[in-house]
């Protein structure tokens, strides 16, 4: 049996633009052990998405294999979770019914689908907003649900593709709290994918950085900040600005240098 859950091999991803060829993923090979809080980061255009869509079985490699549970992932991955920057919620369902949609189209029955519901809603810290709809909630609320409804079906893996970004300040590190204290119960794996140098050190037991288009795997750095951490007083260790100032040192000139086209 595998000791990763998640093995990208020599993985490569080429597009097509007016014709042309477009390397967005060069060559990343790099394993993941179930359980483990893992971060990418990378400037724009990278393929740090890419990775979390071959991942989950919505888009295959131009070559290389991508291998989840020891097989090859070959068609869409029900074994992960997908949260993206946009919450995807259904407007016309309340808190609810937004949670309980996964459910129901696994045919799960009514009474077991309304204890879970309840359950993760207060989980997530909704409770008391069940009735209510999308329009009618701030933005963190939103993600609140959204996170809900990944995590209603309890997927082994949950990937995030910057799903905190468009969020302030503040409000992202009461959900950056938040998803530490899911993670902590459930013992999910989670590929975390950011642009905030801050906030992958903040979260992660590793950090992957890849390189400018087309992305290479540059470096994968240990974070030996203690857990459970205190997000709000974490980047106040000395060993916190160490991991800072080694991912601006391998970052910082490939963003420097796209800045500047």
């Amino acid at each position: 049996m595998t000791s990763e859950i998640i093995d990208w091999r020599g993985v490569r991803k080429r597009f097509w633009k007016s014709g042309e060829p477009v390397e967005a993923l060069g060559d990343v090979t790099l394993s993941i052990t179930p359980g483990e809080f893992i971060a990418i980061v990378g400037p724009s255009g990278c393929g740090k998405s890419t990775l979390l869509n071959m991942t989950a079985g919505l888009m295959k490699p131009s070559a290389g294999d991508v291998f989840y549970g020891g097989n090859r992932v070959s068609a869409v991955n029900t074994r992960v979770g997908y949260l993206t920057q946009k919450d995807t919620l259904f407007p016309w369902l309340n808190v609810e019914a937004n949670v309980r949609m996964p459910l129901e189209v696994r045919g799960v029955a009514a009474r077991k689908s309304r204890d879970a519901v309840a359950e993760m809603i207060n989980m997530v810290g909704l409770g008391g907003f069940e009735r209510h709809y999308p329009h009618e909630l701030s933005g963190g609320m939103r993600k609140r649900v959204a996170m809900a409804r990944t995590l209603i079906y309890d997927p082994e893996t949950l990937l995030m593709d910057e799903p905190f970004g468009a969020l302030d300040a503040q409000l992202k590190m009461v959900l950056q709290d938040e998803l530490l204290r899911i993670w902590q119960r459930t013992g999910m794996t989670i590929v975390f994918v950011t642009h905030d140098l801050d906030e992958a050190v903040t979260l992660a037991d590793r950090v992957a950085v890849i390189s400018a288009r087309p992305g290479k795997l540059k470096m994968v750095i240990d974070v030996d900040l203690p857990r459970p951490r205190n997000v709000f007083t974490v980047r106040y260790e000395e060993q916190f600005g160490r991991h800072l100032k080694v991912l601006w040192s391998a970052l910082s000139e490939d963003i420097q240098r796209g800045a500047a086209r």
